[in-house]
């Protein structure tokens, strides 16, 4: 039996005709085939519209638009308490992330002197939170001026007791 006989031999050597066309097709147009064959991704493919995992979307949308890192930030202001300790967090909160610096609120002189002491603890910590040189710096702000009561018992220009005002 010989190639002309045989169905699938001419069917085969039809199709390698027309691949080699094809080919050479493309090659005119500058469109060169791939070398390599593509790689399908492992796991079961997925439509669009099929429902998908709640936590899963929401990494992808984040990834997408780039807020992971806004995102991280802020699971870690909302868990302030549980990073820094009850007794630190009643007195303190995160107030700002920017450029590697965290601006945290002290409600007394005495708590902000406490976390200023704390602070490179308080950098390891962050950082073992959000991902190596995340945090850079921990800024701590005092309470900020408060209202002076009026009455006649005050010094007129007096800035009130620095220890409890800043």
């Amino acid at each position: 039996m010989s190639v002309d006989d045989d169905p699938t031999a001419r069917g085969a050597a039809m199709a390698r005709e027309k691949l080699a066309q094809a080919k050479a097709d493309a090659a005119k147009r500058g469109q060169l085939p791939r070398r390599e064959p593509r790689r399908r991704a492992a796991g079961p493919r997925r439509d669009t519209g099929d429902p998908q995992l709640f936590g899963r979307a929401i990494r992808e949308l984040l990834a997408a638009r780039g807020w992971e890192r806004s995102a991280a930030v802020g699971a870690v202001f909302g868990r302030w308490i549980d990073i820094v300790g009850p007794d630190l967090a009643a007195h303190t909160k995160p107030e700002s992330f920017e450029d590697g610096e965290v601006l945290v609120v002290a409600d007394s002189t005495a708590w902000a002197t406490q976390v200023r002491l704390l602070a490179r603890t308080l950098v390891r910590r962050l950082n073992e939170e959000l991902g190596d040189n995340t945090v850079t710096k921990v800024k701590v702000r005092g309470p900020q001026n408060a209202p002076r009561p009026a009455g006649g018992l005050r010094v007129t220009g007096s800035r009130g007791p620095g220890d409890t005002y800043g």
